[in-house]
């Protein structure tokens, strides 16, 4: 039976090119991350080709393990993969910036090394760096929908795993509802995280029922290669149920608790951001509509769907 997410393989990226761009990062190794702390931004521009966006936005190079096996459940959808530059041009991260070009002020971003700790209510609390999860977790490709809550959207091949085998690694405790999520806070290197009138570190927060849904990932890569700065690099959440900001990027912090976290947005604005944050196309914005989403990349308007197409698999989480 074909499910919301099918997409036809014919049109997912060609495992040869997927190939062929593995080759050509293992070339340019960590010389990538030297180009991005360099400052250069003509890469951007929309003329440059291809090899100059991933190397500017590059940070590491673990060609070993990109591109990673795509899950069969998750190897297909209902739309066009959005092309990588367009995803990587038009991003929110608000350590950074205000506005979507990210790219332009990232260079100072050092993720690597990095620590990730997972604490709370568990009986195994445990400190990993990247190369611990990397040889811990075996990695594996899904292609999901993304919606922001600013409606827009995208198609992503994500690499990362889930959530949940993490989680079953710190045997989290019999009072432990829900998990809090940790962004960086290195104002050396994001300045915008010197503005005390925002609740930073950026913070957010699942129900551990969501936290260990079959869907939600944690992602060290995506288009077939480590991730890039703007996208959360080296490790980020991905619910693809939810709107984006639920999904935290450059974790450094997972913490299990028994009670609701607050939230970097629900705290700022809790009329126009909740908690749960479900897509939910009958639910407005209270300053513009959810009923449609427009793609990046090609601009065509679609539908929202409720649970982004996911109510299979989420909808029991919820009461009606």
């Amino acid at each position: 039976m074909s499910r919301p997410w099918d997409l036809p393989e014919r049109e997912a990226t060609p495992e040869a090119a997927m190939l062929s761009r593995r080759k050509w990062l293992k070339r340019i190794g960590l010389a990538s991350a030297a180009v991005a702390g360099a400052g250069g931004v003509a890469w951007w521009w929309k003329q440059a080709p291809d090899e100059d966006v991933l190397s500017a936005g590059q940070v590491l190079n673990q060609g070993v393990l990109y591109p990673a096996k795509r899950h069969e459940k998750f190897a297909e959808l209902d739309r066009m993969v959005t092309d990588e530059a367009a995803a990587a041009r038009y991003c929110n991260f608000y350590e950074f910036s205000s506005g979507k070009s990210v790219w332009q002020v990232i260079g100072p971003f050092q993720p690597a090394p990095w620590k990730l700790e997972v604490s709370g209510l568990v009986a195994k609390p445990r400190t990993f760096d990247m190369d611990d999860l990397l040889r811990t977790f075996n990695l594996e490709e899904r292609l999901y929908r993304h919606r922001c809550v600013e409606a827009w959207a995208m198609a992503v091949p994500w690499t990362g795993f889930p959530l949940a085998e993490l989680l079953r690694r710190v045997e989290p405790l019999p009072g432990a509802k829900f998990v809090r999520f940790v962004s960086f806070n290195k104002p050396e290197e994001a300045p915008r995280l010197r503005n005390v009138t925002y609740p930073w570190p950026y913070n957010e927060g699942l129900t551990l029922a969501e936290a260990t849904n079959e869907l939600t990932l944690l992602a060290t890569g995506m288009y077939g290669h480590p991730l890039l700065k703007q996208h959360g690099a080296p490790i980020r959440l991905v619910a693809p149920w939810k709107y984006g900001f639920k999904c935290g990027k450059s974790l450094v912090k997972i913490e299990l608790t028994d009670k609701q976290p607050a939230t970097f947005w629900n705290t700022l604005s809790p009329h126009e951001y909740d908690f749960q944050a479900n897509v939910n196309p009958d639910v407005p914005h209270p300053r513009w509509s959810q009923a449609r989403e427009r793609m990046l990349g090609t601009g065509e308007v679609r539908p929202t769907q409720h649970f982004n197409g996911y109510g299979e698999w989420v909808g029991g989480l919820y009461s009606t």
